[in-house]
């Protein structure tokens, strides 16, 4: 798993600008995201006793318990627009397995973006939260 996290990392493009420095981006190709919620993809259910789709099940009703709303990604870029107005900006990587399949994205738009790693329990997101 931590070469999967590696490989997300360095993958992205993660950047964050002043939105005046970035009105020449076409924004048409990001999907933006401006709303406290969490991002994942469009990608056919699991099976329910699968591991995969039992740790994302689990993730997303302490998100939702939390006060985070779903947002299924339309694109695989993603601008996350933040309160301070910096924009972050993501461009997901294609997927390898099913791990990666299932990434969730947790914004609070007075943070920057945080991935859950699925192999760890809520302690992430506790952090994130506070």
């Amino acid at each position: 798993m931590r070469s999967i996290l590696i490989l997300l990392t360095s993958s992205l493009l993660f950047s964050c600008n002043q939105s005046g420095e970035r009105d020449n981006t076409n924004r048409a190709a990001y999907d933006i995201i401006t709303e406290k919620s969490y991002v994942t993809r469009n990608i056919k259910p699991g099976n329910p006793d699968d591991s995969v789709f039992l740790r994302k099940q689990q993730m997303e009703n302490y998100l939702e318990r939390h006060g985070f709303t779903r947002h299924i990604a339309a694109k695989d870029s993603l601008l996350f627009h933040r309160t301070n107005a910096q924009e972050v900006l993501i461009d997901l990587p294609v997927p390898q397995d099913a791990w990666g399949a299932n990434t969730i994205i947790v914004f609070d738009p007075a943070k920057n973006p945080l991935f859950i790693n699925l192999h760890k329990d809520t302690t992430q997101v506790e952090h994130y939260i506070k």
